[in-house]
C-alpha cells in the first residue's frame, strides 16, 4: 500500500504539467497546486486502503502496538520524497518528453531493488549494503518493523532521510521558481 501511493504520486506528478498544459497556458495557476492535488488524491486512496488493511488485521487478531503513531510520519516522509522526485520529473518532462516513460521503467526497477516482496536477508552481502542506501528501503523497512516485527523503525536513518528530503525539497522549489517562466513558455 505505501509503495503504491509512492509510485503513483511520482508517476502522476511527472506528467502533470503536460497533461494540464491547457490550464497552465490559459490561467495563471500555481505549479505546486497541481502537484499537491495529486498528493492529496493519493493520500485519500492511501487512507481508505489503510483502513481496509487495519480492519483485515483486526479480524485476523493482529495485536496493534504503540508504534502505529509513527505511520502518519512515515507516510508524510514518503509522500514528501515522492513530491520532490515528481517535481523534478515534471520539470524535466517539459523539456525532455520521454521522461515519463523513463520514470515508469525506473520505478519498476526501484520496486524490485527495494525489499518489499522479499526480505533483505536473502540478498548477497554486497547487495545488502547497496540496498541500505536506497531511501525507499528505509521507509519500507520501517513499515515492516512496525507491522510485521512489532519493533521500532530505524530512527537515526529516518531523521537523516527527513533532513535530506527537506533539503532536496528546498532545492526543487528554487529550481521551479527559476524555471517557471521557461516552463510556461515551453508548454
Amino acid at each position: 500500500i505505501p509503495w503504491t501511493a509512492f509510485a503513483a504520486t511520482i508517476n502522476r506528478c511527472t506528467s502533470v504539467f503536460l497533461e494540464k498544459k491547457h490550464i497552465i497556458t490559459k490561467v495563471n495557476t500555481s505549479f505546486l497546486s497541481l502537484l499537491l492535488y495529486i498528493n492529496l488524491s493519493e493520500s485519500i486512496t492511501y487512507i481508505i486502503s489503510m483502513v481496509v488493511f487495519f480492519v483485515i488485521l483486526a479480524f485476523q487478531g493482529h495485536e496493534f502496538n504503540r508504534l502505529l503513531w509513527i505511520v502518519p510520519f512515515l507516510y508524510y516522509l514518503q509522500q514528501l520524497m515522492a513530491l520532490v522526485i515528481g517535481l523534478f520529473g515534471a520539470v524535466l518532462n517539459v523539456f525532455i518528453r520521454d521522461v515519463r516513460e523513463i520514470t515508469g521503467v525506473i520505478l519498476q526497477l526501484w520496486f524490485w531493488f527495494t525489499p518489499i516482496v522479499y526480505t533483505r536477508d536473502i540478498l548477497p552481502g554486497i547487495v545488502q549494503k547497496l540496498v541500505a542506501w536506497n531511501p525507499a528501503y528505509i521507509i519500507i523497512e520501517s513499515y515492516h518493523r512496525i507491522f510485521v516485527l512489532n519493533a521500532s523503525p530505524p530512527f537515526k536513518s529516518l531523521v537523516i532521510l527527513t533532513v535530506i528530503t527537506h533539503l532536496i525539497l528546498f532545492c526543487s522549489f528554487l529550481m521551479l521558481r527559476y524555471l517557471e517562466k521557461d516552463i510556461r513558455d515551453f508548454l
